[in-house]
């Protein structure tokens, strides 16, 4: 049996004796901006270490066959029809070639697309491939919109891209005839702030086109490239020079729109100086590069929006030089910093902003037709 007695002063003292400090317990806090800093910074690492060492399938791929895309001149009105008979021509032979490699696929997507009802500005087989389709009739529209896709867009999913492309032209429509059997504005007239443009009394139906822009090599989801600025910077001149060759076409008059998704919100932000549109709309944005609207510099009013289940509200909206590379695209366009007009996009996640029926879409329609007053705002 063990027996147990008061305690002694010596044990009494040992007791109460105080542990040494723990330097690292008690280091001050650090400040609430460095630490979400240092996390930004740790995911963007985390993020180029992913798409370092995650192997990408395309990359192994061999490149397919295609023949080079047709000599045309800057379109016109009257030679728009040669314009989308010399590329369905070339992607049926692009289509050949992709067969004959072996390549169903591919082959597939290019028949697809040298089908009688397609009207193809631009088409190109060769690599990821390039393509500009035009819904609607653009010789007589007198509102267009220019939709410029996120990463991972190819020849072989454009399908999804040109399903969103299609969703806006039928809801446009829609609404065009709402608004032609009622009676209310027509073309656009001045510019005013931020690219709002004056607008003259009418009772006509406007006539709308929808083109899906995919003129630039987009870069793949899990890659170095869609972290930077690089394929940004690469595609910003041929959408200038696309923009001013669409004003050839549609004139002066016409309100055209840029609606931009995803890395494609970067792409506009690198083009945005000095375009010649009215509205530039960023959806799913990871930013822009730019701090500002002001920093955009650019005329056109600007959107945002973001919905509520897009995962993109979780990249970091900073810059951070990496591995000797800038990552990041700064500000977040949604913010009230940044300076857009930003609206509703509903629950909807990263991929649905073009969903048939939802507010996104609804809305991006009534910015292209120049409703801005019917724009639900976030």
């Amino acid at each position: 049996m063990e027996l147990r007695g008061k305690p002694t002063a010596a044990g009494r003292a040992k007791a109460t004796r105080t542990t040494p400090p723990d330097p690292v317990l008690e280091r001050p806090p650090i400040p609430r901006v460095r630490f979400l800093r240092r996390l930004s910074r740790t995911l963007l690492a985390a993020l180029v270490t992913a798409a370092v060492v995650v192997p990408v399938s395309a990359a192994a791929r061999p490149r397919i066959p295609a023949p080079a895309p047709a000599a045309l001149a800057p379109p016109t009105r009257a030679t728009l029809g040669e314009a989308y008979t010399a590329n369905r021509a070339n992607a049926a032979e692009a289509s050949r070639m992709a067969a004959a490699h072996g390549d169903r696929t591919r082959a597939a997507a290019d028949r697809a697309m040298a089908a009688p009802s397609r009207h193809f500005l631009t088409f190109d087989g060769r690599g990821q491939g390039l393509a500009v389709e035009v819904l609607g009739d653009l010789a007589h529209a007198d509102r267009v919109a220019v939709l410029v896709p996120g990463s991972d867009t190819t020849l072989e999913t454009y399908g999804r891209f040109r399903a969103g492309a299609a969703a806006l032209q039928d809801r446009l429509n829609s609404l065009a005839h709402r608004r032609g059997t009622r009676g209310t504005r027509g073309t656009r007239g001045t510019r005013g702030t931020h690219g709002t443009r004056g607008t003259r009394g009418s009772t006509s139906r406007p006539h709308t086109a929808v083109i899906a822009w995919l003129g630039y090599e987009t870069p793949g989801t899990v890659s170095t490239t869609v972290l930077t600025t690089g394929r940004a910077e690469d595609a910003a001149p041929p959408l200038k020079r696309f923009i001013r060759e669409l004003r050839g076409v549609v004139g002066e008059k016409a309100r055209v729109s840029l609606l931009c998704h995803s890395y494609g919100t970067v792409v506009c932000g690198r083009a945005a100086r000095g375009l010649d549109v009215d509205d530039i709309a960023l959806i799913g944005s990871p930013g822009t590069g730019a701090d500002s609207v002001s920093a955009l510099r650019t005329s056109a009013r600007i959107w945002a929006a973001r919905g509520a289940d897009d995962w993109i509200v979780n990249v970091p909206h900073v810059h951070a030089d990496l591995f000797g590379t800038t990552v990041g695209f700064g500000a977040d366009p949604v913010s009230p910093a940044f300076g857009a007009h930003v609206f509703a996009a509903g629950t909807g996640g990263h991929s649905d902003y073009f969903k048939p029926g939802s507010v996104s879409l609804d809305n991006l329609a009534r910015i292209v037709l120049g409703d801005t007053s019917e724009v639900s705002r976030a």
